[in-house]
């Protein structure tokens, strides 16, 4: 269903994980699930809630380890947290005690840059995501989608050659979200790098994605991939008007349906 390419950015090849709880009961999340991810591409996974989605996001960072089968990120297995993997959470990842300028320039100087270079830099990011004048406000004092656009500044500062993103805008208000998916795809298209975004919203998945891969219910396999066949720059306003847009919807929540039934 997906082929495994030398130039793939993520590959996951007939991966199964099981945990044993502390009472001995095994359970299988994941079950001969195989997926690869190109170079510079943005893909969406969707599937019924509890299937396993996360967890392909914690095989790819190696906070989890497959109990059969292999995961690579650019052509090597992978083998603990690798620094070209940048990740947005649901909940905001941002440091309450740190003012924009000092979370957005934390990762630069984690990495050793000197802090006048890297507050440089961070003041770039800051004004690229719309929150110039903003700097030296605190998380506290920021809604919901200005906390969101300082992940995103904090992410894309340490130039991420793969994003993980585990439903990130869930939370924000469907305007707020509208507009964050727009800033997400702008800064996408400017990196080069690799999107793999977990979403519970058939619409996002499509409206953002370059292909959208559906997880079967528990234990998870990957049901099906459907290739986007949209024309980019997408505006999000816009596309999901668009006559392939809504057929593309159709025929994913017919696939989802069956899999929330079995669930």
């Amino acid at each position: 269903m997906t082929t495994t390419t030398a130039s793939a950015a993520i590959d996951f090849r007939d991966v199964s994980l099981r945990f044993i709880s502390g009472d001995g009961t095994a359970t299988v999340t994941l079950r001969n699930f195989s997926m690869s991810v190109a170079r510079g591409e943005f893909i969406a996974i969707v599937g019924p809630t509890g299937c396993g989605k996360s967890t392909t996001l914690n095989l790819v960072t190696g906070l989890l380890r497959p109990t059969v089968g292999e995961v690579e990120v650019m052509g090597q297995k992978v083998d603990g947290i690798d620094p070209r993997i940048g990740f947005v959470f649901q909940a905001d990842a941002v440091f309450p005690w740190r003012s924009v300028i000092d979370n957005v320039a934390a990762g630069p100087v984690f990495r050793g840059a000197a802090q006048a270079k890297a507050h440089d830099e961070a003041r770039q990011w800051i004004e690229r995501v719309g929150l110039k004048g903003f700097e030296h406000h605190y998380p506290h004092q920021l809604s919901g989608g200005m906390r969101k656009r300082v992940a995103l500044a904090q992410t894309f500062i340490n130039h991420p050659e793969i994003l993980l993103m585990d439903e990130p805008f869930s939370a924000l208000d469907m305007q707020t979200r509208t507009l964050m998916q727009d800033e997400l795809l702008g800064l996408w298209s400017a990196s080069g790098g690799s999107v793999v975004f977990v979403t519970h919203d058939i619409e996002e998945a499509i409206a953002l994605a370059d292909r959208v891969f559906v997880l079967s219910a528990r234990p998870a396999t990957l049901k099906a991939v459907y290739p986007v066949d949209l024309p980019r720059p997408r505006v999000m306003a816009q596309v999901r008007y668009e006559p392939a847009f809504i057929e593309l919807s159709k025929r994913i929540w017919a696939d989802l349906r069956e899999e929330v039934a079995i669930h």
